[in-house]
């Protein structure tokens, strides 16, 4: 496990947004990410949620378009906020479009080469960026909650379904609700997993509902004039697939919003409120 060496730290709203870098061994180059911690005045441990931004975000973005540190503050919410993808790692055609490579990850694990030696977001995650957060900072709670906008939406199901028992809570904006019926979807999932559409269901959202995925109930908030509602989003393919699930999942639909984060900071603290209900926790 690498050290976390600090890049800035700026106090706001009695807390401290921290912006850390490491070397990434899963990923095989250097990471940063966002952590914004609350003051904490509670002897409880404090809740952690994982935020996965869209396609070409840094870490940066949701940090200082959301609006996420006072609401944090206010719920005494800790808040990581990863990038998006390995990045400077040179495989030929990573940077040729702005839907996949760099800052387009989908938070899995390419099976195919060459993706396969360094677009492993998923373990990254999992395996060395949750734990290492989580060692430095014992007072953060290890069951942590997740949300994401658009394809870190995508993410946001995917890990909260197949991965339960790290994720206590899973909600997400606009997310990428069926990827192997959307040109984004293919796109990536083609180049990094190969051909085998079986291996694609495993970070499908709708195919994880039909093969009987469940966790507790799911919040969506989509924007009804949002530009990719109709040909990438796909909300209605995962309203199918709930028919024969049990799964509980609330879609909520807004007029007049969009896929920007002035949707996000709109709706945002309807979540943080979501997450704590599902974790029943009193600060």
């Amino acid at each position: 496990m690498q050290d976390l060496i600090s890049v800035s730290q700026n106090h706001c709203f009695l807390g401290v947004q921290h912006v850390f870098e490491h070397q990434s061994l899963v990923l095989g180059c250097k990471m940063k990410f966002g952590l914004y911690l609350p003051t904490q005045k509670s002897p409880n441990k404090t809740p952690l949620l994982l935020w996965l931004s869209g396609l070409t975000c840094t870490h940066e973005n949701f940090v200082t378009k959301s609006g996420i540190q006072a609401l944090a503050s206010k719920h005494k919410v800790a808040v990581l906020a990863p990038d998006t993808s390995p990045r400077g790692i040179g495989i030929l055609g990573e940077d040729d479009s702005w839907d996949f490579g760099t800052g387009a990850g989908f938070y899995l694990d390419a099976t195919n080469p060459p993706w396969s030696t360094n677009y492993r977001m998923e373990s990254y995650l999992l395996t060395e960026l949750i734990p290492q957060v989580l060692k430095a900072y014992p007072e953060l709670l290890p069951q942590l909650m997740i949300s994401g906008h658009s394809m870190g939406g995508h993410g946001a199901l995917t890990l909260g379904l197949n991965h339960p028992e790290v994720f206590a809570s899973v909600t997400a904006f606009s997310p990428i609700c069926a990827p192997m019926r959307c040109a984004w979807g293919q796109k990536a999932f083609l180049s990094y997993l190969g051909a085998d559409q079986d291996q694609w269901k495993h970070y499908d959202t709708t195919e994880l509902i039909r093969a009987g995925k469940t966790t507790k109930p799911i919040l969506i908030d989509q924007g009804l004039a949002d530009s990719f509602l109709q040909e990438q989003l796909k909300p209605e393919l995962l309203e199918e697939s709930l028919k024969t699930s049990s799964q509980e999942i609330l879609i909520r639909r807004h007029e007049n919003y969009d896929h920007s984060y002035y949707f996000v900071a709109t709706f945002l603290e309807d979540h943080i409120l979501w997450h704590l209900k599902n974790l029943d926790f009193k600060p």
